[in-house]
């Protein structure tokens, strides 16, 4: 972290900002990349969690530069950042302003079957949209989820373990803010897991009630010919 005090116009104002990406979480890594064309100003109030206002009261824009550095050096280290196959053991949440350990387990799975359905969709529409867009060639070189997909995909894998309440996808849904506090650095890995070692679930599988249809055609197709047999003299 690098922290600075600077004058404004009714007062002073401490800025604390992270230097290293084990520092920055997956929801402001988020607010960084939804809008590239962001200026100082907005990029050190996300990293810093003050308002645009506060900073704007700054009395010298020139020592809102001295963080310049500070945020080059996190933006070098992003591109990097997929690169990371490191899955920690253990995750820590705050709910209800407790600190709850999550142990992760190396046979990663997302249970239950309503979790397990959910997470399929989203790594189906992912990468279904990047072969639209680019196609499958150096699919598993060029290929990176959206850091959305990878939010909702640990809020299904992570929810009923935290929680300890029954899989309802509303509140997922609302889980993926608690999502959004884990440091980027242990989010991303467990994350990319589930879309490189999971392909399978990127392709659509038939039901099996569409299993059953042309069984059950065939069937009636026999048993007619069948009939027909039986009552032909």
């Amino acid at each position: 972290m690098i922290e600075k005090v600077f004058k404004t116009t009714n007062g002073e104002l401490k800025v604390i900002i992270p230097t290293r990406l084990d520092e920055i979480t997956l929801g402001q890594l988020m607010a960084l990349q939804e809008n590239p064309d962001l200026n100082d100003l907005e990029a050190i109030s996300i990293l810093s969690g003050i308002s645009i206002e506060q900073l704007q009261n700054v009395r010298a824009m020139d020592d809102i530069q001295a963080f310049a550095g500070a945020v080059l050096s996190l933006s070098h280290q992003i591109v990097h950042l997929y690169n990371s196959d490191a899955i920690p053991k253990k995750v820590d949440f705050i709910i209800d302003n407790k600190s709850k350990r999550v142990k992760v387990l190396q046979n990663l799975s997302v249970e239950p079957a309503g979790a397990f359905m959910a997470a399929k969709e989203v790594i189906a529409d992912e990468v279904n949209n990047y072969l639209k867009q680019y196609g499958p060639d150096d699919f598993e070189a060029r290929f990176k989820p959206s850091l959305k997909a990878c939010c909702n995909i640990l809020a299904y894998y992570f929810y009923c373990t935290v929680t300890g309440n029954p899989y309802n996808e509303y509140e997922t849904e609302h889980f993926a803010e608690e999502i959004k506090k884990l440091r980027v650095t242990e989010a991303l890995p467990i994350a990319k897991h589930f879309f490189t070692c999971y392909p399978n679930l990127s392709k659509p599988k038939i039901s099996y009630l569409h299993r059953l249809l042309p069984r059950w055609r065939k069937k009636r197709e026999f048993n007619h010919l069948k009939s027909l047999n039986i009552s032909t003299p």
